[in-house]
């Protein structure tokens, strides 16, 4: 076992207060025709520990899917790989009409509602992760905004072994981006063989964890947890006064591939119904009949 990892749990084990974590959980393959292949993640597969992720999809995808589709009461964003290959044509009914390229980012803010389409240019073979953000119930019907963070503008740590792409929030006294809703922390991390990465995380928030590839051990709260690609688990309970730090091993000889997303909870309960999330049954019914009836605007 690397040391550094042996002498922090040493360390670590007659600790009181540490995070809760859940146990790995291999994504659901989850594919459309033959231009959508995808491992969904949902909350519930994380008992809460999510929040405020709702869901998370790893996915590849190289022709048109889903068409012009509504979001309300989330967030919808996309972070795309930088091994994806081309543009990813981004329109919504903001009036943003623009490609996605890759490394970038794309958060949109539904709010009270919007109209978006995603969809691969021709030849384009897009690479990242969907995931839905819950918003508060304060700002669910908050008029919807967006934010494109292009790749080249994302700071990076890099370490003996490591290089970590800031996507959104901030890491080791770095700052990058900041998402329109809720502050979050997104890292893309990539790290050789026998490297470790650590991060802190904020008192109160939860984090997601995911192995795009290879394979990582993840220590925190004195847990081990072993990932293997394809695999997620969640941190939750982060107290104040507790050891907080995350520390990812790549314990493999082949390079490794992470993802961390980083936030505090929002601690409510909600009706989720496809791409809209509100506090009722007879919210979601209203922002089904204000879509039908075009409410929710027009795309670019």
């Amino acid at each position: 076992m690397n040391t550094f990892f042996k002498s922090t749990a040493d360390t670590m084990n007659h600790l009181d207060m540490v995070p809760s974590v859940t146990s790995a959980k291999l994504g659901e393959v989850f594919n459309i025709g033959d231009g959508f292949e995808a491992l969904a993640f949902r909350e519930k597969d994380f008992l809460g520990a999510m929040d405020p992720l709702v869901m998370v999809d790893h996915y590849r995808m190289t022709k048109p899917t889903f068409g012009a589709h509504p979001h309300a009461g989330l967030s919808a964003v996309s972070v795309l790989f930088e091994d994806s290959e081309g543009p990813f044509h981004n329109r919504d009914s903001l009036g943003n009409d623009f490609d996605i390229m890759p490394g970038d980012l794309y958060w949109l803010k539904a709010g009270s509602g919007v109209i978006h389409d995603e969809s691969p240019r021709a030849g384009s073979k897009i690479h990242g992760l969907q995931a839905f953000v819950n918003l508060p119930s304060t700002l669910r019907k908050s008029a919807p905004e967006s934010l494109h963070v292009k790749a080249q503008d994302m700071p990076i740590i890099e370490c003996e072994g490591c290089r970590v792409r800031i996507v959104l929030g901030e890491s080791n006294g770095v700052t990058g981006s900041h998402s329109p809703a809720l502050p979050m922390t997104i890292l893309d991390g990539h790290i050789d063989s026998n490297a470790t990465f650590s991060h802190q995380l904020n008192d109160q928030q939860n984090a997601w964890i995911y192995a795009v590839k290879g394979e990582l051990i993840v220590l925190v709260g004195g847990r081990q947890v072993r990932l293997s690609s394809g695999h997620a688990f969640a941190i939750s309970d982060v107290v104040p006064g507790a050891r907080n730090s995350i520390h990812v091993l790549n314990p493999a000889p082949e390079s490794a591939q992470f993802v961390m997303f980083a936030g505090k909870p929002i601690n409510e309960k909600y009706v989720q119904k496809g791409p809209f999330i509100m506090d009722s049954e007879a919210e979601i019914a209203q922002i089904e009949a204000d879509y039908t009836s075009g409410k929710l605007g027009k795309l670019a």
